[in-house]
């Protein structure tokens, strides 16, 4: 443990940093999940719905610094290609 106050305060920063982004990139998985199930089952207006809402999240996510650029690009581009497979 560092004695330091400001050494303090950076430990407690960056756990609660961790903690945030690590909510962050749970919801974005928990998103891409629910599109893919929707692609599974074949139902054109949830995969819709659920792609719209994903690509959100992961474009928010991008914007927060959680994810780089061509991360959420990867990210959104991969689930379009999987919802492009119901039409």
């Amino acid at each position: 443990m560092a004695n330091i106050k400001s050494a303090k305060k950076r430990i407690l920063v960056a756990e609660k940093k961790a903690a945030r982004n690590k909510a962050i990139r749970s919801e974005v998985k928990t998103e891409i999940k629910k599109v893919e199930a929707a692609v599974e089952a074949g139902d054109k207006a949830a995969v819709e719905a659920a792609l719209k809402h994903a690509t959100s999240v992961i474009e928010k996510a991008g914007t927060k610094g959680v994810y780089k650029k061509n991360n959420v690009a990867r990210k959104v581009s991969r689930i379009a290609k999987a919802a492009n497979k119901v039409q």
